[in-house]
């Protein structure tokens, strides 16, 4: 079987699809991950066979040309219409239309275009089987379409994505038909029209959507969703020798991510003002943080050790608490060990995901902006002293260890390739 991945250049959305890329590659089967040219290095690192196609482009560059004051402040929260994930009060006709409407033009069409073209005549010339492409890299369906191979989605994200496009679905069906404009499946359905076939839904969600967040946090729909378990990679890694042993008192880790500081202008809260409201407790803290940011400190406490990276596959195991902006990626490698969190959400879906996890009981979460030296240290403290939090951390551990793992679904996605085959 030929698999193709498909993958708008930003780094975050490819770390989640190399585990599932692993298994099927070690299963026997050809898989190749389609890209921009400049990011094509970042897939070979992960031992994975790239595909350059189209001009080099960067997604963030796109986003900050159209909406200017992303880069100094991005906004909080998911963009319209993909808010209405957060809030359901906001799927009406009016801000769900128009709100695809500037997505489109603001986010997808700058981001799919320059690799478009170029991944349709791949996709015509290599004739893959099944095409995964991640949400934002919507020139995967339609090479998929064009081609004639089975694909779906595979998230690195709360699928935000699907719910908004089910709740837009069930406005449009109301419309008069004067009046059912699709801002999306009308741009989508021009591409697909270029290369000879006609829109149909399964361009905007997939024929499937593979979902690496357990049904406690990502509740079932009607979406065709393969569940499966979340396997951390996060990059070339090395472990420090201080990791090797687990730490004489608490371990507490505070890390932010790498978009605030690469893409923005860095951390929605102050990571001063974290160090110094834990700098009297017993605890051992460990803060993982660029050297620009380093460098922006008045003060270490004596309980802190600042790296700039350690891989956090190999950190969670020995901590007793997490503090971290609710990111897809770190909120799951940490829950598998299980760790207690506190979350500090800002931006996409990191507020939803956070409400989510609150829910479910193992963490604890203050919206960044309004996050104070005495709430985090009242979270802090609860989340290492309250045994409620450990007890429903370890209800989600073995909730995300019960799922498939990349190698359970390697058959499922034979069997999807195969029906689509013995149709065509």
């Amino acid at each position: 079987m030929r698999v193709l991945f498909v993958a708008n250049p930003e780094k975050a959305h490819l770390l989640a699809m190399v585990p599932l890329a692993w298994a099927l590659r070690t299963a026997g089967h050809e898989v190749r991950v389609a890209s921009a040219p400049w990011f094509c290095p970042t897939i070979t690192q992960a031992g994975l066979t790239a595909v350059p196609v189209g001009r080099d482009s960067d997604l963030w560059e796109q986003m900050q040309r159209a909406m200017p004051d992303w880069r100094y402040r991005p906004p909080y929260g998911l963009p319209a219409p993909y808010d209405v994930a957060e809030d359901s009060d906001k799927g009406n006709w009016t801000h769900l239309h128009d709100g695809y409407e500037r997505i489109v033009r603001e986010w997808h069409k700058p981001a799919c275009f320059p690799m478009m073209t170029e991944l349709v005549a791949f996709a015509r010339s290599w004739r893959p089987d099944l095409v995964l492409w991640e949400p934002l890299a919507m020139a995967g369906p339609v090479a998929a379409t064009a081609s004639g191979a089975a694909h779906g989605r595979l998230l690195w994200s709360y699928d935000a994505f699907g719910r908004t496009r089910t709740a837009f679905l069930e406005q449009l069906a109301a419309r008069p038909g004067e009046e059912r404009s699709d801002p999306l499946g009308e741009w989508l359905g021009g591409y697909a029209r270029k290369h000879g076939h006609d829109f149909d839904e399964t361009m905007t969600t997939g024929q499937f959507t593979i979902d690496q967040l357990p049904v406690s946090l990502s509740p079932d729909d009607a979406l065709p969703r393969l569940r499966m378990r979340f396997e951390p990679y996060g990059g070339p890694a090395v472990v420090p020798h201080w990791l090797w042993q687990q730490p004489d008192r608490p371990r507490v880790a505070l890390t932010l991510g790498v978009s605030a500081t690469e893409h923005a202008d860095g951390y929605e809260i102050s990571v001063q003002t974290v160090l110094d409201s834990l700098a009297d407790l017993d605890i051992e803290i460990v803060a993982t943080l660029p050297k620009t940011e380093q460098a922006k400190l008045a003060r270490i406490p004596d309980n802190a050790r600042l790296v700039e990276y350690v891989p956090l596959q190999a950190l969670a195991p020995t901590c007793s608490a997490v503090i971290h902006h609710a990111g897809f990626g770190t909120f799951l490698t940490m829950a598998r060990h299980p760790v207690p969190q506190l979350l500090l959400p800002w931006d996409f879906d990191g507020p939803v995901l956070a409400r989510g996890a609150v829910r479910q009981g193992g963490s604890l979460a203050v919206r960044a902006d309004r996050a104070t030296a005495d709430s985090v240290r009242e979270g802090v403290l609860r989340l290492l002293h309250e045994p409620a939090f450990v007890d429903r951390a370890a209800a989600l551990r073995d909730e995300l260890a019960a799922l498939p793992g990349p190698h359970d679904l390697v058959a499922r996605l034979e069997q999807y390739a195969g029906r689509r085959r013995a149709a065509a």
